[in-house]
């Protein structure tokens, strides 16, 4: 199985160079493939995506891709309610947790088949 993860990670490594969303599909391979509570997945989530966002960041700033004054406004909001939301997912049961995932994984689904 160690194999198989180190492979699910490359490949969601790359989706991630490509802005697919290779930690959301992460998520999805640890919970539902290895096995992980939805509380460690997120956790290993988390560590995954310091490294994959700061390729993206240099990769994007090196194109003139971000526009630095919508980033500021924002990064400190984002900051802010990422800090009240992983305090507020830490004290609900992991199988809610599941279920919600899965209801907006199924939401963003059929939203990029509607609308392309």
């Amino acid at each position: 199985m160690t194999v198989l993860n180190a492979l699910a990670g490359l490949v969601c490594g790359v989706l991630s160079g490509y802005g697919i969303g290779g930690g959301s599909l992460l998520l999805i391979w640890m919970t539902q493939v290895s096995g992980l509570e939805q509380a460690a997945a997120q956790g290993v989530n988390l560590l995954y995506f310091l490294p994959t966002s700061a390729a993206a960041v240099v990769s994007h700033f090196k194109n003139g891709l971000v526009e630095k004054r919508a980033a500021l406004w924002m990064a400190v909001p984002g900051m802010v309610t990422a800090a009240g939301a992983a305090f507020a997912a830490s004290c609900v049961d992991p199988s809610l947790l599941r279920r919600l995932f899965g209801i907006f994984c199924v939401l963003v689904g059929v939203k990029m088949l509607v609308k392309g």
